[in-house]
């Protein structure tokens, strides 16, 4: 607080974090200086409230086929605001209007796993990831687009031919395959001989 009149014996700390152990010095002051601070207080915590802090870096993909992996950077301790802390995630694919709901009661967790045969490979959804402890539910991240898990590619390589380039090496090469919305990219080849 601001310097508080010589004949006033209390004030009222404000603007501190829910949740946190707090202690506290006087010192006094006069127009000469200021002197010695008092001994701290005994340790205070503040009551616990809703948090207001949601996730951040929201994300995800990869994954196996027909899974919806989502991540987030984890809410500080500080920020946590009571016991029971925890993360409410929130999923819908895009252009759905009704979400899923999961809770994810690990205060330490920054990753979800939706499995669900139904999901087709490599689709978009809608994400948030929003926070909650005993005091109630709190603030929820804003929107961020993840995608499903790829499927494996579903054709071979085509129009291999291989071209001796030396006693000791032959060179392989193929038609690449094309990129697949429902597959996902190609990250590779394997070249197999015998």
């Amino acid at each position: 607080p601001e310097v508080i009149n010589g004949r006033t014996h209390k004030a009222t700390v404000v603007d501190l974090s829910p949740w946190v152990e707090y202690e506290f010095r006087v010192v006094a002051s006069n127009s000469v200086g200021v002197g010695e601070p008092s001994r701290p207080s005994a340790l205070l915590k503040t009551k616990a409230a809703v948090p207001v802090v949601a996730p951040t870096n929201i994300s995800g993909g990869g994954g196996s086929r027909s899974e919806l992996v989502i991540t987030w950077e984890p809410v500080s301790e500080e920020l946590q605001n009571g016991e029971g802390f925890g993360y409410i995630v929130m999923f819908r694919p895009l252009g759905s209007t009704s979400w899923t709901k999961a809770v994810v009661a690990s205060v330490e967790s920054s990753k979800y796993v939706y499995r669900n045969e139904s999901i087709t490979p490599l689709s978009p959804f809608e994400v948030k990831v929003g926070v909650y402890n005993n005091e109630g539910e709190g603030t929820l991240s804003s929107i961020s687009i993840v995608y499903s898990g790829e499927d494996e590619p579903q054709m071979a390589p085509a129009g291999a031919s291989a071209l001796s380039v030396s006693a000791a090496a032959v060179e392989v090469s193929w038609l690449p395959i094309p990129w697949n919305r429902h597959t996902g990219r190609v990250l590779g080849y394997e070249v197999r001989g015998w």
